[in-house]
């Protein structure tokens, strides 16, 4: 895909497309480390989570995260990066939320891993998005933008899930984290085309 040289276009893709694609992946990220946040906030003595199965449990998302990434990869590739990320969003927001209203150790192992199974295709259609709007020649740059979302990331999630933590304990967080991304999601469907050309 070659993307057009016009100076609307190529703003709109700088400041509009990088935008939402910093948007996306950011609000991902959020919910990939809140477990962190959540076992120092007492989740694994509300649920007599030992510090071993701690480990097991955030090992599960990486393991849904892992076998699921290529699928993804390949979905966004050959169908619909809007589809895609759409349900991805709904189905980790969904995830997100449920986790703070979990009550046993088997359902949080559950909602962990599903969640690494949604999020797993978050990345390969990002890159896949960022193909499909620039041109071979922009796309390294893009990219940096894309992976610059990490860092600044963990900046306002430090500070927005302590506060969280502190003022409404670990189930509230979980549940105050899901809504962004299902709000998101129904943003997403609306302002995006999976390219230039459609």
């Amino acid at each position: 895909m070659q993307s057009s040289t016009t100076p609307t276009l190529a703003i709109r893709r700088w400041w509009a497309i990088m935008l939402i694609v910093f948007i996306t992946y950011s609000l991902a990220y959020l919910n990939r480390a809140n477990f962190g946040f959540a076992s120092t906030a007492g989740i694994n003595s509300d649920l007599g989570i030992s510090k071993g199965l701690s480990s097991l449990i955030g090992a599960l998302f990486f393991l849904g995260y892992f076998f699921f990434q290529i699928p993804g990869a390949i979905y966004a590739e050959r169908r619909s990066v809007k589809k895609l990320v759409f349900w991805s969003l709904v189905l980790w927001g969904g995830c997100a939320a449920l986790t703070g209203m979990v009550s046993n150790i088997p359902s949080l192992m559950a909602i962990r891993f599903v969640l690494g199974v949604v999020e797993a295709a978050v990345m390969p259609a990002m890159l896949a998005f960022i193909s499909n709007w620039f041109t071979k020649a922009e796309r390294s740059r893009a990219n940096t933008f894309l992976i610059l979302g990490n860092p600044v990331t963990v900046l306002w999630m430090s500070v927005v899930l302590g506060y969280l933590v502190n003022s409404f304990g670990w189930q509230h967080m979980f549940i105050a984290e899901g809504l962004p991304a299902v709000v998101w999601a129904v943003i997403w469907w609306f302002i995006i085309k999976d390219s230039s050309r459609r």
